[in-house]
């Protein structure tokens, strides 16, 4: 009897220890796949758009046709200083390129208008609508080539006789103020001509903002 008692309890504790280990097996795979499958936390850093809104202000600012007209032309003029180029923008009904290109010995009028697209990051592209060099019947590609190449132009302006187009970088215009520009709106038959300046805070001397 003695004996059989001591099996039976030796079978018992054999069978606690292996329904423990097989317990603990268990809670530890679960565990384990847990740890694995747990979603991460994830940490969040200002983008650089909020960044730039910390270190810096916008302002809408709304002019006329003729006040940009002044504008452009004048820095047309200082642009041309010294050489022996000469033509002007109008802001119409659309944007109105008139001046002379060089043709063998002579100069012949340029004359081409443009549609205004305002791009997404605040650039401009020029739509070429039509374009003549005097009484030179030229593919308006030609045309275009030959103003790439004869007619001077700021480095943020580039003409692009394959897409008959000319664009104009505005945002990489570089403004002694270090003010950043970029074209909101330019509808020129309601005469709606708006544009962002980005002041950036460090230019007037003043810390980045803190959160």
């Amino acid at each position: 009897m003695t004996e059989r008692k001591e099996f039976h309890q030796n079978k018992s504790k054999w069978k606690r220890l292996f329904y423990g280990l097989l317990i603990f097996n268990i809670a530890f795979l679960l565990i384990i796949t847990a740890l694995i499958f747990w979603p991460v936390s994830q940490t969040t850093y200002p983008s650089s758009d909020q960044q730039d809104e910390q270190e810096s202000s916008e302002f809408t600012v709304r002019t006329t046709k003729e006040n940009l007209n002044d504008l452009v032309n004048a820095y047309i003029d200082q642009a041309l200083v010294n050489t022996s180029h000469q033509y002007s923008i109008s802001f119409e009904e659309d944007v109105e390129l008139v001046g002379e290109l060089p043709v063998f010995s002579t100069t012949v009028p340029l004359s081409a208008h443009l549609e205004p697209i305002v791009q997404d990051n605040g650039d401009l592209v020029l739509e070429l609508r039509s374009i003549s060099l005097g009484l030179l019947e030229l593919p308006n590609q030609r045309i275009m080539g030959y103003m790439e190449t004869h007619l001077p132009m700021p480095e943020w302006v580039s003409i692009n006789p394959q897409d008959e187009e000319i664009y104009v970088a505005v945002t990489d215009i570089d403004v002694r103020s270090n003010f950043e520009v970029s074209v909101e709106n330019l509808d020129l038959e309601a005469n709606n001509l708006a544009f962002n300046i980005r002041i950036p805070y460090r230019t007037l001397g003043i810390d980045p903002i803190e959160d």
